[in-house]
C-alpha cells in the first residue's frame, strides 16, 4: 500500500488509538496500533510506520514507551482493517 492509502485508512489524529489488523504480502497478519512519534512525518513520507503489537498495547498505554513499537514498511501491507 502507498503512504497516502495508509494515512487515509488510519484517519485523523483522534482515531490513532484504534487497533488495526494489518495484512502483509509475505508474512502472517498482525493486530496493532499505529503510533505518532517525533519522527512520524519523516517515516510516513518513506512509507514506514511505527506499530505497537497487540501484546504490548496495555503496557504502551500505561508507559507510552516507544521502544514497544516496531517499524514496518507500508509497501508490504496488503490490507488494513480497523478493529476498534
Amino acid at each position: 500500500m502507498t503512504n497516502d492509502q495508509i494515512a487515509s485508512a488510519i484517519g485523523t489524529p483522534t482515531s490513532k488509538s484504534d487497533v488495526f489488523e494489518i495484512r502483509f504480502k509475505a508474512r502472517n497478519p498482525i493486530k496493532g496500533m499505529f503510533i505518532e512519534t517525533s519522527d512520524y512525518r519523516e517515516l510516513s513520507r518513506k512509507n514506514l510506520w511505527r506499530i505497537v503489537h497487540e501484546n504490548n498495547l496495555e503496557e504502551y498505554t500505561r508507559s507510552q514507551n516507544e521502544a514497544l513499537a516496531r517499524i514496518f514498511n507500508g509497501n508490504e501491507f496488503t490490507k488494513l482493517r480497523r478493529l476498534s
